[in-house]
């Protein structure tokens, strides 16, 4: 399996409108798609790298919208939204629903018109893809790796996002640090070496994370 990143830039006519409105003269120079339904009536959840009102500006360019909520966070804002259809134009709808890949999020839309996104699967389906988008839009692709199940922050254990937050109170990461994996252990009441393999771990799946993160982007 093959982890594919593709960069894309559609002509006019396909160009998602809250895409277009990022386009123009604004704060907003990215916003991310994090997540979306897989149903006609689309509700997703997108980031976008600027103040409340100004992702607001940008979210009244979907007129499908029936109802959105804002809360400022992560550097930027998210946003909520629930509308009638996803407003993507057809032809690009209809390459995804016969694309046979798997999508990953943040499907992310740049202030230079141009689109990012990974899909995984195998290489003759993801080529077959690939000639689908180009065919719409000027396709580069980007990356190519290996895909591979990762571990993630969200799926640390109980006890090493405990052993985490403990070495946080303790100031194990301040500069010079303060505490020691002596002071994880009495608070997780274990021994030094079991709060040492805890943090390593927990240590090990969060940076992982962030390169994989920093690499998609």
């Amino acid at each position: 399996m093959k982890r594919v990143q593709f960069s894309v830039t559609y002509p006019e006519r396909l160009v998602h409108p809250l895409h277009r409105r990022i386009t123009e003269a604004g704060p907003v120079t990215r916003a991310e798609l994090l997540t979306w339904s897989p149903t006609a009536d689309a509700t997703t959840l997108f980031w976008c790298d600027a103040d409340a009102d100004a992702t607001a500006s940008v979210v009244d360019a979907v007129d499908s919208l029936v109802a959105s909520e804002l809360v400022e966070g992560g550097g930027g804002t998210y946003a909520f939204l629930r509308q009638e259809s996803y407003e993507f134009a057809p032809a690009v709808l209809d390459a995804i629903a016969a694309a046979r890949v798997a999508f990953l999020p943040p499907v992310v839309f740049l202030d230079t018109g141009a689109g990012r996104f990974e899909a995984v699967g195998e290489t003759g389906a993801l080529g077959a893809f690939h000639e689908a988008l180009a065919d719409l839009s000027d396709a580069t692709i980007e990356r190519v790796r290996e895909f591979e199940r990762a571990a993630s922050p969200s799926r640390l254990t109980d006890r090493q996002r405990a052993a985490l937050e403990a070495a946080v109170e303790a100031g194990y990461y301040e500069v010079p640090r303060d505490g020691t994996i002596a002071d994880v252990a009495a608070a997780l009441d274990c021994s030094t070496s079991t709060a040492g393999e805890l943090v390593r771990k927990a240590e090990a799946a969060v940076i992982r994370e962030f390169v994989a993160a920093d690499e998609r982007e």
